[in-house]
């Protein structure tokens, strides 16, 4: 048995229509993600990037996508997110952007380091809070994005998926 290293790049669906992010689906993303590879990097990035690129992990409401992809390729996918310039789900092209957030080795980090990143938002919100009752919402939602020790001991969602492939 061999195993293979992956790489799972973090990234954020950037758009001014706030109906965008509640309409792309992975398979759009993917598909966007292919065609930047292939305009960026040409049939060899292409080849090298799709051996085991796969879109792990899609939330429409917070525009967050988990994409992963060969340890040894993970710099041409990088490179070429910058160029995916729209996104076509349900015959409608969609003007948006993906912005890198985090590239990690495995899924724990990436979940761990979303968990920090909206935690900062988060922060970043409460210090623009105009109001008691504002400040009072975001302050309730900030103190329920924290892993406690029993979901971080069971939550264990990255055992399907350990990296080792066989040929």
């Amino acid at each position: 048995m061999v195993r293979f290293k992956n790489r799972y790049v973090l990234c954020e669906v950037v758009s001014e229509d706030p109906q965008c992010r509640q309409c792309i689906e992975d398979r759009a993303v993917g598909l966007a993600v292919r065609d930047a590879i292939g305009r960026v990097h040409g049939d060899f990035g292409l080849a090298c990037c799709s051996i085991s690129f796969t879109v792990k992990y899609l939330n429409a409401y917070t525009g967050t996508v988990l994409l992963r992809c060969r340890k040894d390729s993970y710099r041409l996918l990088c490179s070429a997110l910058p160029f995916v310039r729209q996104l076509e789900s349900r015959n409608q092209r969609y003007p948006c952007f993906l912005n890198t957030l985090h590239v990690g080795g495995t899924i724990r980090t990436c979940q761990k380091f979303l968990i920090e990143y909206n935690r900062r938002q988060l922060l970043m919100l409460l210090q623009n809070c105009t109001n008691e009752e504002e400040r009072r919402c975001v302050q309730k939602s900030l103190l329920s994005c924290s892993l406690t020790e029993e979901q971080y001991l069971s939550g264990n969602e990255d055992d399907d998926d350990d990296g080792t492939e066989t040929d």
